[in-house]
């Protein structure tokens, strides 16, 4: 077994543990996830997964594979069981992202495609952020670290090493660390309110 495909497999069972935890957090009634934070990133997961294996990334692109078909399950369970608190802001995010989308499909370059692919993904962020910055306790931090070392060891599994195969991979690894940091901190802040009150 060579580095990258065991990097690789590292990678996407990162990726199966993070929804693991998320869909056992949503079962017990913990989490309630954000329906267009997910339409967006099951969306821009199936263009980077696409993206990825068109420029080679091999092995590197396993998780993004797991990603986008577990995102459309999880857009399936938020119909049913997800945060129903939308909010203007939350249709002014989610337009934004689609109307970017025609942007991507006439982007011919790999790089700025995946440019846009990533500042769509990182829009996806802002309903979820809304939502916990109110509410972290519904959501689990634990399922965004996972993503984040998903996304780190992806970056490892990539077999051709091109802006269009690491640029989406390297900004997940932020996007997802500094979301599990932001619910931590959330909720830790607010824990400090509680006992101060």
């Amino acid at each position: 077994m060579n580095i990258e495909v065991f990097f690789g497999l590292l990678s996407t069972a990162m990726m199966l543990c993070s929804r693991s935890v998320y869909f056992v957090s949503i079962y017990k009634k913990e989490t309630r996830p954000h329906l267009f934070s997910w339409v967006i990133w099951a969306v821009i997961s199936c263009v980077g997964f696409t993206a990825q294996v068109v420029d080679g990334a091999g092995a590197g692109s396993w998780a993004r594979g797991v990603s986008a078909a577990t995102c459309f399950l999880l857009v399936i369970i938020c119909i049913f069981r997800g945060e129903k608190n939308i909010t203007r802001g939350d249709w002014v995010t989610l337009l934004v992202a689609l109307t970017t989308i025609p942007l991507w499909i006439l982007t011919k370059t790999p790089v700025w495609s995946v440019v846009l692919v990533c500042i769509i993904d990182t829009v996806g962020y802002l309903p979820t952020a809304r939502k916990c910055w109110h509410k972290p306790h519904e959501e689990t931090y634990v399922s965004y670290i996972l993503s984040c070392l998903c996304a780190l060891f992806a970056l490892f599994a990539i077999e051709n090493y091109t802006i269009s195969t690491t640029l989406y991979s390297a900004v997940l690894t932020a996007t997802n660390g500094i979301m599990a940091f932001f619910i931590f901190f959330r909720l830790g802040h607010l824990k400090k309110l509680a006992v101060a009150g």
